[in-house]
C-alpha cells in the first residue's frame, strides 16, 4: 500500500460524522491518508508531535477538524511548514460560527486554509489540489471529477427543461 500523503486529525470521535464525507472522497480517488484523534487541549503533546514529525513521516498536507474554539488547526500550523486545512464543525451554542471564525482568523505568519462548516469533502478536494501540483495522477483524477460534475449538471438541466416542456 502506498504511504499516506494526507494526515487527518480530529479532536474527538464526535468529529467522525463530519470527516466521513471527506474520507469517502479520498477513498473514491484512491488517495492514501492517516486518520487519528488528537486533541489540542486534552493531549497537546501528541498534537505537537504530529505537527513536528509530519513532514519527516511523509505527509504533505494536514487536515484538522475542530469545533468551538477550534484550536487544533492553529496549533498544528504553528508547529509545521506543511499546509494545514481547517474544517470547522457545526454544533455548540453558535452552530459552528465560533469554530469557523477561530480557524479563519489566525495570527500573521500562521495561516490555515479554511473550508466551510462541516465541509470535509471540500477539505479533501483542496488537499488533493495541493498534491496535484506534484502528482500527475491526482491532477487527472481531479480533472475527471470536474468533467463528471459538469456532466451531472448538464443532465439535471436537461431534466429540468424536459419537465418545463411537459
Amino acid at each position: 500500500m502506498e504511504k499516506p500523503k494526507i494526515l487527518i486529525l480530529i479532536g474527538s470521535d464526535s468529529d467522525l460524522p463530519v470527516i466521513d464525507d471527506g474520507l469517502k472522497f479520498l477513498k473514491e480517488v484512491g488517495i492514501p491518508f492517516k486518520l487519528d484523534i488528537s486533541s489540542a487541549h486534552r493531549h497537546p503533546e501528541k498534537t505537537v508531535s504530529y505537527a513536528k514529525k509530519a513532514r519527516r513521516d511523509g505527509f504533505e498536507v494536514i487536515i484538522a477538524v475542530a469545533g468551538m474554539a477550534a484550536h487544533l488547526p492553529g496549533v498544528l500550523a504553528s508547529h509545521t511548514t506543511l499546509p494545514v486545512i481547517g474544517v470547522p464543525t457545526s454544533g455548540g451554542t453558535l452552530n459552528g460560527i465560533d469554530a469557523l471564525l477561530s480557524i479563519v482568523q489566525m495570527p500573521k505568519g500562521i495561516p490555515v486554509a479554511t473550508v466551510g462548516i462541516d465541509a470535509s469533502r471540500n477539505a479533501a478536494i483542496l488537499a488533493c489540489k495541493i498534491l496535484s501540483i506534484k502528482y500527475d495522477g491526482i491532477r487527472e483524477k481531479l480533472k475527471k471529477m470536474k468533467i463528471d460534475m459538469k456532466k451531472s449538471s448538464e443532465e439535471k438541466s436537461a431534466k429540468l427543461n424536459k419537465y418545463l416542456q411537459d
